[in-house]
């Protein structure tokens, strides 16, 4: 088989596995599956920032937080409000909350970067919180139902956990094909340079703060998107669910854990801590403490992430065949 439809044959193959999984599995690993995509495209999210142009956040729950109580408030008081105008509506908050804080965030780098969208977050923990008539306070937003998809010949119900399924890979891999394209173009190139050597791209001609602003925006509209779902899926947005610290920490240890930089990299990383979890629960409630472990081994002694052991190894092998 040629290298060109190498490529295209194990997207065929993952498309098959992808839709014959919920049937196989059962409900409970399927919602398992679904909280992974959500995860992995919320990490993919966030290494666009860090990974690709070397912004490390801490505080990018904020926009899949209000994604996600967008998606509420709209299913809450508008009935018979359609589903894919309630996804919209969560990436639209998400990105006006993004043009808001990109022109300041854009004119920042390193810790101050960092620090600033940690406050920013905090800053948007503390408003969910106090505003009660809207938001619920701790108790957040509950008790508002899902509207089926409309298709003109038929309605698709996705309270039903294997349409659930369908409807997000659906959403998800929208999202994540996006992602993808924008890293594979001319201008995924200025932000990798950016993150490399940001006055060189300065020099070049291109406008560094700009670019900056317009990765954040993307990112934070995307994320906005998961938040969506997010609020579909567990019918319950409260600011202890999608506004803590955790949540906005929670993606980067998926892009450590799978490798900075690389795409697949935080896919992977989210699928090794849903399996950790899934795991550690079984004899211990103290999950965030295992993988507060694991992300200091990884950390100290697996910089490149687990990409780096594949690449290590692929590289070790390719080294064998040439002497042979």
């Amino acid at each position: 088989m040629s290298k060109t439809l190498r490529p295209l044959k194990y997207w065929v193959m993952g498309l098959v596995v992808a839709v014959i999984v919920p049937h196989v599995v059962g409900t409970v690993y399927t919602n398992i599956i679904v909280t992974f995509m959500l995860d992995a495209v919320f990490a993919l999210t966030v290494n666009l920032l860090m990974g690709y142009t070397g912004l490390v956040t801490f505080g990018h729950a904020m926009f899949l937080g209000l994604g996600g109580y967008a998606a509420a408030l709209a299913l809450k008081h508008m009935p018979g409000f359609p589903l894919i105008g309630v996804i919209f509506v969560s990436g639209l908050a998400a990105f006006l909350l993004s043009c808001a804080v990109a022109p300041l965030l854009a004119r920042v780098t390193g810790t101050a970067f960092a620090m600033l969208t940690f406050g920013f977050g905090q800053l948007m923990y503390v408003i969910c919180l106090k505003f009660r008539e809207i938001t619920g306070g701790e108790d957040g937003i509950a008790g508002y139902s899902t509207p089926p998809i409309h298709l003109g010949f038929t309605n698709v119900n996705i309270t039903d956990p294997i349409n659930f399924y369908y409807f997000s890979l659906i959403v998800l891999g929208a999202v994540t094909f996006l992602m993808w394209w924008l890293v594979n173009t001319p201008f995924g190139t200025v932000i990798v340079g950016i993150r490399d050597n940001a006055l060189r791209v300065h020099y070049l001609g291109y406008r560094v703060k700009h670019s900056k602003a317009l990765v954040l925006i993307i990112s934070g509209t995307l994320a906005g998107f998961v938040g969506g779902i997010y609020a579909l899926f567990h019918h319950l947005v409260s600011t202890d669910g999608v506004l803590t610290i955790f949540v906005s920490f929670y993606p980067l240890m998926a892009c450590y854990i799978g490798g900075i930089g690389s795409f697949f990299g935080p896919i992977l990383g989210a699928g090794i801590l849903q399996g950790i979890n899934v795991l550690i629960s079984r004899y211990t409630q103290r999950i965030d403490l295992v993988n507060g472990i694991i992300f200091i081994l990884v950390v100290m002694y697996l910089p490149m992430g687990s990409i780096g052991i594949w690449l290590s190894i692929k590289g070790w092998v390719l080294k064998n065949k040439r002497k042979a």
